[in-house]
C-alpha cells in the first residue's frame, strides 16, 4: 500500500505541476495583453513590470488550480487504466477509493493550502497589482507628448510638441484648450518642461517666449426692435493676443488624478480583505444602515402630522390642560371653505410629494448598500467554494479518467477543457445572478458547485463499479435502485 501511496503521488505530481504552470503562463499572457496599452511606450523600467506579473500571478492561482486539477486526475487516473494497472489493483482487492486515497490526502491538503493563500496572501497581492497598473497608468506622463503628434488623451486639450531634447524639455509646443465653452484658446511657445502636482491633479508647463491667443465663438449679429443688423451688419469673432515671456500653464488632469503614494485607498476594497476583515466590514456596514435607517424614522415620524399630534396630545395630557377645540375644528375638512380646502389639498399634495421624493432617495441609498455588502458576500463566499471546487473537481476528474482510460496529453486535454467551461460558465451565471440580485451572494457563489456535485457523485460510483457510464443499462439500474429504495421506504411508513 506504501508503494501504492508513493507511486500515484508522483504519476499525480508531474502532470499537476505541467498543467498549472501551462494555466499559470496562459492567464498571465491574457492578463498582460489587457493592460499593454497601460505599459508599452512609457518608458517603465523592466524590473517595475516583472513586479507587476509576480503579484498578478499571484491572484490568478484561483483560476489556475481548478484547471490543474481536473487535468492532472484525469490524466493520472486515464494512464493507470490505460496500462491496465487500475485493473490489477482492483483484482487484488483494493477498491477505487482505496486507490485514491492517497491521492485524495494529497487534494485535502492543496484545498487547504489554497483557501490560506486566498485569504492571506491574493487580498495583499490584489492591493500590490492594483495600486501598480494605477500607477503605470501615470507614471511618466510626458511620455503621453509624441513630437510632432497632436495628443488628445487629456480631455479638453490638444498638445503637439514639434521635439523632445534629452533632458526631457520640448521646443515648438502648441496647446489648444478647448475646456471653456464658447471660447478657444492656443498657446504656443518655444520651448517649455512638462511637470505634474504633487497631489497628481494637476499638470503644469513651465513655458518660454510665447503667445496666448483666444477666440470667441462666432457670434450672430444683433437686429434692433426694427429689424436692421447692428454690428456693421456682420458676423463678429472676439479674439485676444498676448505675449509672454515666461509662463505657466496649469492644466487638470481628467483619469490621471492619482499618484503610487496613493495607494492607501485601495486597501479597503473588498478584494483586498480576508474573510476576517470582510466580517468585520459587513458587521461595520449593518451597524450604519441601523443607524441611519433608525434617524430616518424618526425623523418620518417628527414630521408626521398623526405623531405630531399624537406628541401635542401626551404634551396636554401632561400639562393637565384642555386642548382648544380650535384646532380639531380647523383641520375638519369638511367644515372648510372652497378656498381653504382648495390650499388645504395643494399643501397636503406638496406633502405628500416631498415624502415620497424622500422615501425614494432612502430607498436607492438601501439598495445600493445592498449591492455593495453583496460584494463583500460574494469574496466572503468566493474563498470558501473555490477551496471546495478543487476538491469536486478532483472527484469529477479521477473516476472520469478511470472510465475513459485514456493518459497523456491527448483526449484528457479535451475533456478537462470541455469540464473546466461548464465550470466557468457556472460560476458566471452565478455571479450574474447576484449582480442582478437574483439569487443570494451565498447561492450564485456556491452554484457551480451544487451542480459539479451530482455530477461527482454519479462518475464515482460508475467507475467504482466498472459501470459502462455511457450505456443505457447503467443508468436504468441507477435509476431502478433510487425507485427501489423509494418504494421499500413508501411499503415501511404504511406499515
Amino acid at each position: 500500500m506504501k508503494r501504492l501511496s508513493v507511486f500515484s503521488i508522483r504519476s499525480f505530481t508531474g502532470p499537476f505541476l505541467v498543467t498549472f504552470a501551462i494555466s499559470m503562463f496562459i492567464l498571465i499572457m491574457q492578463f498582460f495583453w489587457k493592460y499593454i496599452d497601460d505599459l508599452m511606450g512609457k518608458g517603465i523600467e523592466t524590473i517595475y513590470i516583472l513586479e507587476l506579473l509576480f503579484y498578478v500571478s499571484a491572484s490568478l492561482i484561483p483560476l489556475a488550480l481548478p484547471l490543474a486539477m481536473l487535468l492532472s486526475s484525469i490524466m493520472t487516473m486515464g494512464n493507470l487504466a490505460e496500462n491496465n494497472e487500475l485493473t490489477a489493483l482492483k483484482a487484488s482487492g483494493l477498491s477505487l477509493y482505496r486507490i485514491m486515497r492517497p491521492l485524495t490526502m494529497i487534494v485535502l491538503i492543496i484545498s487547504l493550502a489554497t483557501f490560506l493563500f486566498a485569504n492571506y496572501v491574493i487580498p495583499v497581492a490584489n492591493y500590490k497589482w492594483h495600486s501598480l497598473i494605477y500607477d503605470f497608468q501615470n507614471t511618466k506622463i510626458a511620455s503621453i507628448i509624441v513630437p510632432g503628434v497632436y495628443t488628445k488623451e487629456l480631455e479638453g486639450y490638444a498638445i503637439k510638441a514639434n521635439t523632445k531634447n534629452e533632458d526631457g524639455s520640448f521646443e515648438g509646443i502648441t496647446i489648444h484648450d478647448k475646456t471653456t465653452p464658447n471660447e478657444l484658446k492656443t498657446v504656443k511657445a518655444e520651448k517649455g518642461t512638462l511637470f505634474k502636482s504633487e497631489n497628481g491633479k494637476h499638470l503644469f508647463f513651465n513655458l518660454k517666449n510665447g503667445v496666448i491667443i483666444e477666440e470667441m465663438t462666432i457670434q450672430p449679429p444683433v437686429y434692433d426692435v426694427n429689424g436692421v443688423r447692428q454690428l456693421n451688419n456682420t458676423y463678429k469673432r472676439e479674439t485676444r493676443r498676448s505675449t509672454f515671456d515666461q509662463a505657466t500653464y496649469k492644466i487638470d488632469l481628467v483619469g490621471f488624478t492619482m499618484s503610487r503614494g496613493d495607494d492607501e485607498s485601495f486597501k479597503d476594497d473588498y478584494e483586498m480583505l480576508t474573510v476576517f476583515q470582510i466580517s468585520a466590514a459587513i458587521d461595520s456596514v449593518k451597524k450604519k444602515v441601523n443607524s441611519t435607517q433608525g434617524g430616518f424614522v424618526a425623523t418620518i415620524k417628527n414630521t408626521h402630522e398623526y405623531f405630531q399630534g399624537i406628541n401635542y396630545r401626551k404634551l396636554v395630557d401632561s400639562l393637565h390642560v384642555k386642548s382648544n377645540d380650535t384646532i380639531t375644528q380647523r383641520l375638519d375638512i369638511t367644515k372648510m371653505t372652497g378656498s381653504e380646502k382648495s390650499n388645504f389639498l395643494a399643501n397636503a399634495l406638496q406633502k405628500v410629494d416631498s415624502r415620497i421624493a424622500t422615501l425614494d432617495t432612502q430607498i436607492e441609498y438601501m439598495n445600493g448598500v445592498t449591492r455593495n455588502s453583496n460584494k463583500y458576500w460574494v469574496e466572503f463566499y468566493r474563498k470558501f467554494a473555490l477551496t471546495y471546487a478543487i476538491i469536486v473537481l478532483f472527484f469529477v476528474g479521477a473516476p472520469l479518467g478511470a472510465i475513459i482510460r485514456k493518459g497523456g496529453f491527448g483526449a484528457p486535454v479535451v475533456i478537462a477543457a470541455l469540464l473546466f467551461m461548464l465550470y466557468f460558465v457556472l460560476i458566471t451565471i452565478g455571479e450574474s445572478l447576484v449582480d442582478s440580485e437574483a439569487v443570494s451572494p451565498f447561492w450564485g457563489m456556491w452554484f457551480s458547485s451544487i451542480v459539479l456535485t451530482p455530477i461527482a457523485c454519479i462518475l464515482m460510483y460508475a467507475a467504482a463499479n466498472d459501470s459502462p457510464l455511457f450505456e443505457k443499462e447503467t443508468w436504468k439500474s441507477m435509476f431502478g435502485f433510487l425507485r427501489f429504495k423509494r418504494t421499500k421506504k413508501h411499503a415501511s411508513t404504511n406499515a
